[in-house]
């Protein structure tokens, strides 16, 4: 199955809520949705005398996800809020509450839309400071927010070379913090997958091939395919259904046989994007990568992330409907010769 969505609450949605937009995705007959996690920033706060043996999911007020108890994280769900805990909480969570997220998951499944989330734009796991704590706790938040919501991958990016700090310490710092964030994933136990992001800027750690390397030494770290920011990186490399099949191929024996991508139109210079455009503007057609997906057959998601939002995702589920029903005609032409021929015989 191949699914399309935007990436965010879609533009003609009248509600501006997480919910508004699952609802909005599937009326408009969409099938995912990738919620952006533009404002990560958490805090720490005792709990209110109200609050105590509560669990995470029963708290009413704030976007309360963890609780720190003798300087150990805890992130069930379930677990009772004790006197002396702290509370993790995030003042721009993407809903009114935690415990929301446990039934807008039965929501999004009753209505058959495919949720990921998309970590905030700016991430340093290379340079070991203050803000790549602060990197990993958000990849940590939104792999914990997901989970709850029954989510399929966390898309992230990980690291930019400043000029300063060699390429090869940086590389090996993001592999070492990628590691620790998958240790701790596992020990949770989180369902949704880690998305590493294919970026489209050359002092931005993301090249294909550095991905799958990672996804190699890294055992549950996926490749995200967004093709707009490949086709820049490589300068325009993406043109016809061979060039889609060859990076598809690539990808999809680390994908657990569900390839998550993202599409758009782009403008680029020298290797690196300049901006996203509409679909139809640029070179990047999406005309070939709809007959690549045809003829590989994958379960795949594509996100939109063009201006357009959800008209350029509806567009592209359009195309890729008309190029099958172009390539089940021809076949099925193909099909009626063989046989006349066959019976002429």
């Amino acid at each position: 199955m191949i699914r399309f969505g935007p990436a965010g609450i879609p533009l003609s949605c009248k509600g501006r809520t997480l919910q508004n937009g699952i609802e909005d995705v599937h009326n408009l007959s969409l099938s995912a949705m990738e919620i952006q996690m533009v404002r990560s920033s958490a805090y720490a706060r005792p709990p209110d005398d109200e609050e105590i043996g509560l669990t995470l999911k029963e708290i009413e007020e704030g976007f309360v996800l963890e609780i720190v108890r003798d300087g150990e994280l805890i992130v069930d769900p379930d677990e009772p809020i004790e006197v002396d805990d702290d509370l993790i909480y995030m003042p721009s969570g993407v809903s009114d509450t935690y415990g929301d997220l446990f039934w807008t998951n039965e929501m999004a499944k009753r209505l058959d839309v495919n949720l990921s989330i998309h970590t905030p734009f700016y991430m340093d796991l290379g340079s070991n400071n203050d803000l790549t704590e602060n990197c990993m706790d958000s990849i940590r938040h939104a792999a914990l927010i997901l989970n709850a919501l029954g989510g399929d991958v966390v898309v992230t990016s990980l690291g930019v070379y400043d000029g300063k700090t060699d390429r090869e310490e940086i590389d090996e710092n993001i592999l070492n913090n990628v590691a620790d964030i998958m240790d701790w994933w596992q020990g949770n136990g989180l369902t949704p997958r880690l998305g590493v992001e294919v970026t489209g800027q050359e002092d931005v750690f993301g090249s294909l091939d550095q991905i799958l390397d990672l996804c190699d030494q890294i055992p549950g770290v996926i490749p995200v395919l967004n093709f707009s920011h490949l086709h820049s990186r490589t300068n325009g490399s993406l043109l016809d259904v061979d060039d889609f099949l060859n990076v598809l191929e690539q990808v999809d024996s680390y994908s657990d046989g569900r390839i998550h991508t993202a599409f758009a139109g782009v403008e680029y210079s020298d290797g690196n994007e300049k901006r996203l455009t509409p679909i139809k503007k640029g070179d990047l057609r999406f005309e070939p990568l709809a007959e690549a997906l045809i003829e590989m057959k994958p379960n795949a998601t594509v996100i939109s992330t063009s201006p357009l939002l959800e008209h350029d995702a509806m567009y592209m589920k359009i195309i890729l409907e008309r190029v099958l029903a172009k390539k089940v005609a021809k076949d099925m032409k193909e099909r009626k010769k063989a046989e006349m021929a066959a019976a002429s015989e």
